[in-house]
Formats: C-alpha cells, structure tokens, sequence
C-alpha cells in the first residue's frame, strides 16, 4: 500500500510546476504583454544603438553586403520605438494595439538576431508573440475618442525623443568619429540626418552608414506616425443628444430632489448611458482614458445597478479606467456594493436650511457687517427665475460671466453646468447685485454681480456659477449668498447648497486643540496647497453661513489608479488644458458637434475655482 501511494505521489507533477506550464492567468496578459513589450523595445534600441557585432555567418553576409548592417540597425530602433509606443496600448487591451504589436514583434526579433544576434532577445519576442496569438480574445478594447490634437503632440514629443535619441547615437562610436566635432555640430548634425541629409560629423567606415539610417529611421518613423495620427478619422467623444437630454429632464422631474448635483449631468459636454428599463442613468465623459461619472446615478435607486452595470460595461468594452466623482454615502455605497470598487472620501457639501438661516447673533456678526456696509454703499439685488429675465437682462448677464471669469478656461465639471439661461433652463435662479453709478461706461450697465443656481428637485437650488465685477466693492458674493437665502421663502426653495469644500474635515480637525502631528502636518500641507487650489479659503467662506456639511466621495478601482484619476478630474475641472496660443485660437472657427462613432450602448469637487472673495 505505502509504495503504491509513493508511486502516486513521485508521478504527480508539482502545482508549481504545473501553474508555470498553463501559463498567466488570461485576465493577466496584457498587463503582462504590456510591461514585456515595454522591455523588448528598450531592447530593440539598446541592440541598434550598441552593436556588437560577433563572428559568425551572418557576419560573413554584412560582410558582403555593406548596408545591411545599417539598415538591421535602423530596423531595430525603429522597432523599439514602435514598440515603447504600443506598450500602454497592450495593457489597456486595444485591438489594434495588439495587431500592431503581433506585426512588430517578428520584426524586432529579426533585427535582434541580424545585427546583434541576441538569442534571448528573439526568444523573449517569440514569447511575448506566442501569447498574444494565444490569448488575442483578451485584446478587444475599442478605441478611445480622438481628434487632430494626438498628432500635434505626437510630433513634439517624437521630434524632441528622436532628436534626444540620435544624439545619443551620434556620440556612440567615439573611436569612429573623425576630428572633434562640438555640440552644435553634433545637434545639426542629428536634425539634418532626421531629414535624410548628411550632416557635419564624419566617421571612419561604415559607421557612418549605421548613423545616417538610423536618424533617417527616427525621422521617417516620427513623419509617418504624425501623418497617421492626422489622416486617420477623427472619432469625437460622445456628447448629450437631444433625445438624452430630454429624458434626462424627465428623470430629474421625477427623482432630482434626491441629489443636489443631479442638474449638472445636463451639462452638453457628458455622455450617458441608461439602465435597462431606462429609470436611472449616468453621466460621464471620457478624460485621459478616464471614464469620469460625477454626482450620483439620476433616477429611481432601485434602478441604479443596472445604468451602474452599463456603465462598468462600456468601460470595460474600451478598457477605460472608471471612477465616479462627488457621489454622495448612498451613492458611494451602491457604486462600491455593484461593482467592488473602493470609495475615497474627498470634502464636504455645504448646505444651508433656509428655516435655519439668519443673520441674526455673534457667529453672523461679519457676515451682518459686510452686507450692511454694502448695501449703504448704494448696491440693490434682484433674485429670479431664469425664465422671469428678459432677453436683453439675459444677454447683459451672460456677457458679464464672460467678462469677468478670472481664468482663459471656463472650469468646472461635476458641479457646474457651464450655461447661462439657454433653452430649457427656465426654471434655474439668477442673483444680481446692481449700483447706479455716474458716468459709468460699462457695457453690463449697472450689473455688478452674477451668482447661478440651478434646481435641486422641487424645493431647492444649487450654486453652480460666481462672478463679480473686478472693481465692485469686496463682499458682492457674501451679498448675494444672503440675498439669495432671504429671498428663497418666496421662491419656495427649502435648501440650497452652495461650494464643495475640498478635504474640510482634514482642515477642521487639524486646527482644533489636541489634533496629534500627522494631522496637523495633513493640515499644513492643504493650507500650502490653497495657495493654487483654493481649499482652505472655500472652507472658510462656506463656513461663514453656518451650513450643514455632506460628504462627498470618489469612486476608484485601485490606489494605483489614483494619480491617473487626479490628473483626469483636474483636466475636466480646468485646472489642466491644452489649447493654442491665443493669437491663433481666436482664428479658429468652432467645429460642429458630432455623435461618437464608436458608442455601441447609448443613442468633483464643485468648480473648486470658484471665484471668491473671502472677507
């Protein structure tokens, strides 16, 4: 019996063993392909840019054939390049980043072995081949949305690489080089030869040769792939349509007093997507490879997890990476419960109950003094309904907003709406601030202030947009928020919400007695940082108002995703653009809206820029 199972036991292959032979798990290959590709193409450069050469018989053949040396040179580096490029492809599961790659990878491995004749780099490519043959079922992200920008920044960055790289090349056969050529000379050299020409410096042999097509290839490679990028079909990121917007609106008639951020997913620049019964949706756009939803699902909350299911879908139909900006508990709760992603708390949502509110006792005292010497200062205020306005009174507030925003960009994303009472948003509230005073030339007339609220259900309103005049007395905005509480009784609004303040309980914690050194030290880094951002002085302005604090929330897959994530929620903000210099944007003319070619499922913080003017 006991050398039976002893036999049972020697012929059994070890699990080790046997989870080496299977291969990575499916789900983990492109990851794994990604990082490799990364790898073989740094290869595939290190082997064009430093050969050496062996003796064998395909040394015999360069030999006699003079050219072929250089040109399995400028194959390989042309190869890594392409590569290093495909590598985040690979690991975001693009389609055709994988067909690029299973092109790419044979030919590396040729010049691999012809001119360096690295076994283990053609062993390492074969690999990497055989998998993605293998596993090509876990490539079919489709393509993100796209425009002329991709080919623009790719000719700065591949200009300014290839000239980096071919300065490397040209001082890397010192022993070769025929005099004592300087750095400029090196540096025409590398820009003439990118253009196929023959620059300044000289080489004994056919050092030359390898030089000369290796910056050919730099140049053809970076021409070729900006043509590319700028030919190709553009494919614009989805935006609201009409039919979304209008069943949008009927969504929020039913279920908007739910969220005060509910109204800002008809901003025109999100997508959506609908659950299966079409009683909840998201919306979201896309940012960096980002797929950023903002505010909780719109809709019945029983219905959530089916337009929570589609939006995890169509993510993961173009390998973007989700995450959900500004939910509140219960939405951060349903969102981590359906998809098993992890919630981050970032700030909190200022609140006031107009019940609640006076300017009545000590703790209003500044805010009381400042409106008071305000208003003796000759300014009135007005607070309607957008739909109260006249044309004329829109036209004046609309230009004002223009005018006086502090920044090129307009910001703003999860908690703006970035419209002034266009169609449909009758029912949104305008509070003006206005001064009659002599010989004034402003085009707004005596306009002196703008504050914009959108609604929040039935029964209140949401800050989404301040503005003032730059040489209006300080305090328009304290003036406004006050003027807006008082008149909201006879607007029958019950709650408004005004800023988000960024990590206000970190702040608030840390400046009260017996807060311990890391939160203190936590506290001293945001009161550092307010000093781009904002933080510490939206906290306090809100606090003026003895508001109600919500919490606010961020929804991530992974702690590694979150650096990817900030920098996507600070592009849709504003805080990070790209654009053309002001003397050629103004010559542009705006291009018309276009639906998303590739939508296959549908037809944050608040403006943390706001502009605010603390006492």
């Amino acid at each position: 019996m006991s050398s039976r199972i002893d036999g049972d036991k020697s012929g059994q292959v070890p699990s080790r063993v046997r989870r080496i032979l299977r291969g990575p798990q499916p789900e983990a290959v492109p990851g794994l392909v990604g990082t490799a590709v990364m790898i073989v193409g740094l290869l595939d450069i290190a082997a064009g840019v430093f050969p050496r050469f062996r003796h064998s018989r395909i040394h015999a053949v360069a030999e006699v054939l003079p050219v072929f040396g250089p040109f399995a040179a400028a194959l390989a580096i042309s190869a890594g390049v392409l590569l290093l490029l495909l590598a985040h492809g690979l690991k975001r599961r693009k389609r055709r980043a994988w067909r690029a790659a299973v092109v790419l990878l044979p030919a590396g491995a040729a010049a691999q072995f012809l001119y360096r004749h690295s076994i283990p780099g053609v062993i390492i490519a074969a690999v990497l081949f055989a998998l993605l043959l293998r596993h090509q079922g876990e490539f079919k992200a489709l393509p993100d949305p796209r425009s002329r920008w991709k080919a623009l920044a790719n000719f700065v960055l591949m200009s300014a690489g290839s000239i980096g790289l071919g300065l490397l090349i040209v001082n890397v056969h010192p022993n070769r080089v025929i005099g004592n050529p300087g750095l400029y000379e090196q540096l025409q050299h590398v820009v003439v030869g990118l253009f196929g020409f023959e620059g300044p410096v000289n080489y004994a042999g056919q050092v030359s040769w390898t030089v000369g097509y290796s910056l050919g290839a730099l140049g053809m490679l970076t021409a070729l792939t900006t043509m590319y990028l700028a030919f190709r079909p553009e494919h614009p990121a989805a935006r609201l349509t009409a039919d979304d917007e209008d069943k949008l609106r009927e969504l929020l008639a039913k279920h908007g007093g739910r969220d005060s951020l509910g109204h800002f997913a008809l901003r025109r620049d999100k997508a959506v997507v609908f659950s299966p019964s079409g009683k909840a949706a998201v919306t979201y756009r896309v940012v960096s490879g980002v797929m950023l939803a903002s505010g909780d699902p719109i809709g019945d909350v029983e219905a959530w997890p089916g337009a929570i299911e589609r939006f995890m879908e169509e993510a993961k139909a173009h390998s973007w990476t989700p995450a959900v900006v500004g939910c509140s508990e219960t939405g951060g709760e349903v969102w981590t419960r359906e998809t098993g992603l992890d919630a981050l708390e970032l700030g909190d949502e200022a609140i006031v109950d107009v019940k609640d509110f006076s300017l009545a006792g000590r703790p209003m005292r500044n805010v009381r003094q400042m409106v008071k010497r305000i208003e003796r200062n000759g300014y009135t205020t007005q607070v309607r309904r957008v739909s109260e306005l006249t044309e004329e009174e829109l036209e004046r507030v609309r230009g004002a907003a223009e005018a006086w925003r502090g920044t090129d960009t307009e910001r703003g994303f999860s908690m703006a709406l970035g419209r002034v009472g266009e169609e449909g948003d009758g029912d949104c509230f305008i509070a003006t601030a206005h001064r009659v005073e002599e010989g004034d030339t402003s085009p707004y007339g005596d306009l002196k202030a703008v504050l914009h609220f959108v609604p929040w259900g039935t029964d209140g309103m949401s800050l989404e947009l301040m503005r003032r005049d730059r040489a209006a007395d300080p305090g328009m905005n304290e003036l406004l928020i006050v003027a807006s509480l008082q008149a909201a009784p006879d607007l029958k609004i019950e709650k408004v919400s005004l800023n988000f303040a960024m990590f206000r309980a970190a702040l608030a914690r840390g400046e009260k007695i017996g807060a311990g050194p890391v939160l203190r030290m936590w506290r001293n880094l945001l009161v550092f940082l307010s000093r781009w951002f904002q933080i510490e002085s939206l906290y306090k302005f809100n606090e003026k108002f003895r508001p109600r604090w919500e919490p606010r929330f961020m929804v991530y897959r992974n702690s590694r995703d979150l650096p990817r994530i900030g920098f996507a929620v600070m592009q849709a903000e504003g805080f990070v653009t790209v654009a053309l210099p002001r003397l050629f944007a103004s010559r542009r003319r705006p291009k018309p809206v276009r639906t998303c070619t590739h939508t296959h499922m549908t037809s944050v913080p608040k403006q943390q820029e706001r502009e605010v003017q603390a006492a």
